[in-house]
């Protein structure tokens, strides 16, 4: 990692550079506020001493806030830790300290703000794909639940969004796994667990399953009946639906489906040459259907 260090005590800043170096960061020392802010260089790690003479550091954390902002201080007091972690700094470690304790607190918060990139980017990728996803207007449910569903995501958003309204941590168990039962009784009893692809049980392995989730907080899914006793069950039907990798769409739902998600997308005279039909079918299809174009 490319590291800045500020501080004015030059040979400390030699020391501790010297160190960073041999567990593999590049380091650049800087010993006035001035100096840092006048070069362009981007860095992962600030290395900010809060004891510069008679200087105004808090520059510095407003340029880097986006960044690791260490504090490096030799006392602890509201103008040295309170008032810069306010600002944006993320951790102090104070004076004489050990390297290794000083890796350590780099390492956490490169591994912190990688995960919550990665959070973020899942969080958005997530609301992308469930954005034309209508679910109840109470998601609230008793647990264990069956979601009944001609379209996997509505069960799947259904899981995100209870998890959310809950403000729980959920857990990703889909039932073709071999394992699910022994992952099951594994899992910390603060999780809710996702279970989906119910209708890929057999016979015997259902009743395994009604009992292993006896009283436990699990959500599953299916895209055939359920008339299981045992698990209440919330039915969520939807004109989207799309391919499943566990069934095999008759013609007339392949037909439906291509006409309701493309008709907004390409006019009728490319849909009906990319259906194999006329305008004429075309229309017609859309009476028997119930599909009205938007205009």
């Amino acid at each position: 990692m490319k590291i800045l260090i500020v501080e004015d005590e030059i040979y400390l800043a030699q020391s501790i550079a010297g160190k960073l170096v041999d567990f593999g960061h590049e380091c650049d020392i800087f010993a006035t506020v001035n100096d840092v802010l006048v070069q362009k260089r981007c860095y992962d790690v600030i290395l900010l001493s809060t004891n510069l003479s008679g200087q105004d550091f808090y520059p510095i954390i407003n340029r880097y806030k986006n960044e690791i902002i260490l504090l490096m201080v030799s006392y602890i007091s509201n103008d040295t830790v309170t008032d810069p972690l306010k600002s944006g700094a993320h951790d102090y470690i104070q004076k004489p300290f050990m390297i290794e304790e000083l890796i350590r607190k780099i390492n956490h918060y490169h591994d912190y703000k990688r995960l919550k990139q990665e959070c973020e980017l899942y969080e958005e990728y997530m609301a992308h794909q469930m954005k034309n996803v209508r679910l109840p207007a109470q998601i609230k449910c008793k647990l264990p639940v069956m979601i009944k569903t001609n379209y996997q995501k509505q069960a799947d958003a259904f899981a995100f969004a209870l998890a959310k309204e809950l403000n729980r941590p959920l857990r990703y168990l889909p039932l073709n796994d071999p394992s699910w039962l022994e992952k099951l009784s594994a899992i910390e009893h603060d999780f809710i667990v996702y279970m989906p692809e119910f209708q890929t049980l057999k016979k015997s392995e259902r009743k395994a399953f009604l009992s292993a989730v006896e009283g436990k907080e699990v959500i599953s899914s299916t895209t055939e009946s359920f008339e299981e006793e045992g698990l209440d069950s919330i039915e969520m039907i939807s004109e989207h639906k799309i391919f499943d990798r566990t069934e095999i769409l008759t013609i007339d739902d392949y037909v439906k489906f291509i006409i309701h998600i493309y008709q907004n997308k390409f006019p009728d005279t490319e849909l009906s040459k990319k259906l194999g039909i006329s305008r004429k079918s075309l229309w017609e299809k859309r009476k028997k259907y119930g599909i009205f174009k938007n205009k």
